[in-house]
């Protein structure tokens, strides 16, 4: 026999992270994961404690509990090499007005420590992709706010991170423009790309992940794929499957599901 192959280490892995903030238990014994070419849907109303998963898992905030690791490296103890390992980007990302798009990239490919001639190609390539070419010499104050999301995602993406992790990037989007970048995301995944969306768009959830987890109140309540979330729930639509876990696990929520689609 040849030498055992080391097996990969899961791109994102998220297990018992809890986190308060005075009283308030936002995030309450959160666990799971994310694979390679997956995209996980985090979904949850406002205040149901996506954006601060998103944010413990991108280092910006510590877990009071539990830990989380990317690619291996665990985000309290190896800040900067998970930094290189993820794309963040959030639905209100704000951009430097005065700078124009290129300038904006370049900034931000320095912070990264990548070489110029590399910067020069990601942009161009990103440019490309997300075709933002008719407005990459526009200063980024003057944009629309489709514009700016495509601008704002190119950043999460220039240094070719290995894991997404986003945060309502179609907030206060056009169904064009969130189309435009679901498609896009749908790439990225075929790419090998991990990819985390929070969104409490149930039809987002619905055309891009592969996986979900329902998030309310701080906890998870379902996690498995679209079909078997509706199976454990006995319920034929997204909404109505998410409002069903929310009635079982609050009482007070119950009269909800009555007149979901």
């Amino acid at each position: 026999m040849g030498p055992m192959q080391k097996t990969p280490e899961c791109p994102v892995q998220a297990v018992d992270l809890v986190r308060h903030y005075g009283e308030l238990r936002a995030v309450d014994g959160v666990s799971f994961e994310v694979q390679a070419g997956e995209v996980f849907g985090l979904l949850g109303p406002n205040g149901a404690g996506k954006t601060t998963t998103l944010r413990m898992l991108s280092t910006l905030i510590e877990p009071d509990e539990g830990h989380a690791t990317i690619c291996g490296m665990d985000t309290t103890e190896d800040i900067e090499g998970v930094r290189r390992r993820i794309g963040y980007q959030t639905g209100d990302t704000k951009l430097y007005e005065r700078l124009t798009p290129v300038e904006f990239l370049r900034y931000f490919g320095a912070l990264h420590d990548m070489a110029p001639e590399l910067i020069e190609t990601r942009i161009k390539e990103l440019c490309d992709l997300l075709g933002f070419g008719e407005y990459k010499d526009r200063r980024c104050g003057t944009l629309s706010t489709g514009q700016a999301q495509r601008v704002s995602l190119a950043r999460a993406l220039l240094h070719d991170p290995d894991v997404l992790i986003l945060d309502e990037p179609t907030s206060g989007l056009d169904i064009i423009s969130s189309q435009f970048i679901l498609d896009f995301l749908v790439e990225e995944k075929s790419r090998g790309k991990a990819i985390l969306y929070s969104t409490h768009i149930m039809s987002e959830a619905e055309l891009l992940c592969d996986r979900l987890g329902l998030l309310y109140k701080g906890r998870l309540l379902q996690v498995g794929p679209f079909e078997e979330v509706l199976a454990a729930t006995g319920q034929t639509s997204l909404t109505r499957a998410f409002l069903a876990a929310i009635a079982e696990f609050d009482e007070g929520a119950a009269r909800l599901t009555q007149d979901a689609p």
